[in-house]
């Protein structure tokens, strides 16, 4: 049997308890910052893959990592996470798949908080 959170985009136990913790609020304040900011980084790991900046990639993976389990986006994180571990090599070797798989990720993401945010 799937454990029902594996597909979950936002861990909403973990967005409650941010919401709790910090104040609505600012948790929209937060949401607006990272959805303005995330696909930057996004851009950062392709522009960091092309210059072959191997410790810029890992920075901006660890990031998007950072941020998006802030929020509960767990998933969206461990693949974030895997850029950050594996580096630039297997990227390239995949022609950018892995960026473009967090890419949808990351719109399913966004989606989820720009809805949570306004609950």
């Amino acid at each position: 049997m799937t454990d029902p959170m594996e597909n979950a985009v936002i861990d909403i136990a973990a967005f409650e308890d941010l919401r709790a913790t910090a104040g609505a609020d600012f948790v929209k304040e937060l949401v607006d910052t990272f959805l303005a900011d995330a696909p930057a980084m996004l851009e950062g790991l392709r522009k960091t893959m092309a210059a072959d900046d191997a410790t810029g990639f890992r920075r901006t993976a660890h990031s998007l990592k950072s941020n998006s389990n802030t929020f509960g986006a767990f998933r969206l994180g461990a693949m974030a996470k895997e850029l950050e571990t594996g580096g630039i090599a297997p990227v390239r070797a995949a022609n950018g798949a892995p960026i473009d798989a967090v890419e949808a990720e990351f719109a399913r993401v966004a989606k989820a908080l720009t809805e949570l945010k306004h609950a």
